[in-house]
């Protein structure tokens, strides 16, 4: 009998830890959008997070508010991160000041194994953010690498994309130019 009891509460407590997973996911694009920009049907606040820098600098996501801001969490470890960086360095470089991109890179070894990253890649326009612990990570419920969030001036989520993108293709600036011209439509990518 408590066998049976014990093999009961064990099916019930996975049958609610099943039902929160989908309660959580729901939240999320599904898989059939990766690599395409998902917005969120209700923009929401942005997690407060604070971010590292490869001087040991720490900030947090508000000293960015009244800014356009693409998180970006990478890895030294992760192909599809290394092939998007550019990318992200030449979309920096093209709208300067019109928005913040954060490169957050999810490397447990932190600055020793990210800087040498950031010198053979050339990365002089995107600021890098260490997060060795993946708390950014957890922060924003992400489930793969790399994953970007597109943040407004008011620190709200406006969406996300999973996967690489190709950062300055005329679909993505599509995607960012709404907002970046103060229309503030965000509409999903095409690509």
């Amino acid at each position: 009998m408590k066998r049976a009891r014990a093999v009961a509460l064990m099916f019930l407590l996975a049958a609610a830890g099943f039902g929160a997973t989908i309660g959580r996911e729901a939240d999320l694009p599904d898989r059939a959008g990766y690599g395409k920009f998902a917005p969120s049907s209700q923009p929401f606040p942005a997690p407060a997070i604070s971010l590292t820098d490869m001087a040991g600098d720490t900030v947090g996501l508000a000293g960015f508010r009244g800014k356009l801001v693409l998180v970006n969490l990478w890895a030294t470890w992760c192909a599809p991160c290394l092939r998007e960086m550019p990318s992200l360095e030449r979309l920096q470089s093209h709208l300067g000041d019109r928005v913040a991109i954060l490169a957050v890179s999810e490397d447990r070894g932190g600055g020793k194994i990210v800087e040498p990253f950031i010198a053979k890649l050339g990365l002089k326009s995107v600021k890098v953010y260490l997060d060795p612990k993946s708390e950014i990570g957890r922060a924003f419920a992400v489930r793969g690498l790399p994953t970007s969030f597109l943040i407004d001036g008011d620190g709200k989520v406006l969406g996300r994309l999973e996967g690489a993108a190709d950062w300055d293709s005329p679909e993505i600036l599509g995607v960012l130019e709404p907002f970046l011209s103060g229309e503030g439509v965000i509409k999903a990518s095409s690509h």
